[in-house]
């Protein structure tokens, strides 16, 4: 659901919907990493500061006396205190606590001491936090009252400076970050709005463009990503000028075609009607009848050529051997009647395919093939392989010239040799099956003699590949 709301927005949206997300995490986790940078840095110059400090209280550290005796560095223990923003504590004393000079309730260390690896770590003292840096030493001899030999020494300072740095520091660089972020994103919209530009011109000179006007759009100066979308809507407005190209050309073959059936019946209703005797009647009523049927079946291949071009493709299992015995059946009075021998050659074979659209198609090269064959023999087959499947009306009669063959399924176009007259419809009305099928129509001489071999061949789909598996 949440993609087909996005799938709503436009192309930029959509970019921006994407980007600015994207680069507000991007701008939080930079801003994080630079807070935490931060309190690394201000950590390691204040922990340099607080270690100087006990460095300098070491090295005034005696034991001279024969007890524990420090001279404190006044100048430098202000100097400490000034950069610490606040007081500075500090404690020296025997390691158990017997002999202790300075504060003598600071935190103490959270892990045993190390002889000379100074110890940072944080605590309170009175309520304030504090960082602390504790050290250990061996003493030179033994201090006044105390038995042991270790010396540590701590020093605190309030971490009110350090926070105060860092949160002058974070908020500069929450400022840098948020002025980044607003140029970024004023950025990324202005290069969005401009890369999709040409978008934008392509969509304005298409919907300016009037409903006749299919010229090529021209596709200099468009970008790489863009050429592709010119390419194919040119390739999309080419085939629609073809296929007006055709419909215009079927257009005025079929008026002329029409135009001539309803001139020729006119004439001779006219002619039937100057007639005294019944006789002259009679024959200028069954000429009127055979120019009927051939109007019939002119406008009824009109509209099979109309629907094999126009209709939904339904394809469908089915057996072709009854597809063929049917299609025999329908035509085996017209055979009879001319003296063909009209048989079917088929193993029972089954396929994918538009059933209706392929009897339309066999029907029309059978018509053919008996209008074209005075004498002999039309034999109906099919075949099936790894490829595809085929169906075929095959006649004995005077075959089709090379020079007409590939004119041949052309619309209108008819071969010399008809018995009777024809639209020239019904090889055009098997190519487009063929076409629609994904397939070809094959026009071959027969073999072993005069004759016409027409081939309908359709590759297989994936649904029969699919069912076979």
């Amino acid at each position: 659901m949440r993609w087909k709301r996005l799938s709503q927005l436009t192309l930029a949206q959509q970019l921006l919907l994407l980007l600015l997300p994207a680069l507000l995490l991007l701008s939080l986790a930079e801003l994080r990493w630079t807070a935490l940078d931060v309190h690394r840095a201000a950590d390691a110059a204040y922990d340099r500061s607080l270690l100087g400090a006990l460095k300098a209280i070491d090295a005034n550290v005696s034991t001279e006396s024969g007890g524990l005796a420090m001279e404190l560095p006044y100048r430098m223990f202000e100097f400490f205190e000034l950069t610490a923003s606040g007081a500075v504590h500090y404690r020296v004393a025997t390691a158990d606590g017997l002999v202790e000079l300075g504060s003598a309730d600071l935190p103490a260390p959270p892990r045993r001491l190390v002889p000379g690896v100074p110890q940072f770590y944080d605590g309170v003292y009175f309520g304030d936090p504090v960082r602390v840096v504790a050290n250990s030493r061996e003493l030179n001899r033994l201090a006044a009252g105390s038995p042991s030999r270790q010396l540590v020494i701590q020093v605190a300072e309030s971490t009110r400076s350090r926070d105060d740095f860092r949160q002058v520091f974070v908020r500069r660089a929450a400022f840098n970050s948020t002025l980044f972020l607003v140029l970024a994103v004023s950025l990324c919209i202005g290069a969005v709005l401009f890369v999709l530009r040409p978008i934008g011109r392509l969509s304005r000179e298409v919907l300016s463009r009037a409903p006749g006007e299919l010229q090529p759009i021209p596709a200099d100066g468009a970008a790489p990503d863009v050429r592709p979308l010119v390419d194919a809507i040119n390739q999309h407005l080419r085939r629609t000028q073809e296929r007006m190209a055709q419909q215009h050309a079927f257009l005025d073959d079929a008026s002329h075609q029409l135009r001539t059936h309803l001139t020729t019946l006119r004439m001779q209703v006219e002619f039937a009607v100057r007639q005294q005797d019944a006789e002259s009647v009679q024959q200028a009523l069954a000429a009127l009848m055979q120019e009927l049927q051939r109007a019939t079946r002119s406008t009824n291949q009109f509209l099979s050529l109309t629907r094999s071009e126009a209709v939904q493709l339904q394809p469908e299992w089915f057996r072709v051997h009854e597809l063929l015995d049917d299609v025999a059946r329908q035509f085996l009075r017209s055979a009879r009647e001319k003296g063909l021998d009209l048989g079917v050659e088929c193993e029972p074979l089954e396929a994918f395919g538009d059933p209706p659209l392929l009897r339309e198609a066999l029907t029309n090269l059978v018509a053919n093939a008996i209008a074209y064959t005075p004498a002999g023999a039309i034999t109906l087959g099919a075949a099936g392989d790894t490829m595809g499947w085929s169906v075929s009306v095959e006649d004995t009669g005077p075959g089709l010239p090379a020079s007409l063959a590939a004119g041949a399924g052309s619309r209108f176009a008819r071969v010399p040799g008809a018995s009777s007259g024809g639209s020239g419809l019904g090889l055009s009305i098997a190519r487009a099956i063929a076409t629609r099928h994904q397939g070809v129509l094959r026009l071959e001489p027969r073999e072993g003699g005069t004759g016409l071999h027409a081939a309908l061949w359709w590759p297989r789909s994936t649904a029969g590949a699919s069912k076979e598996s």
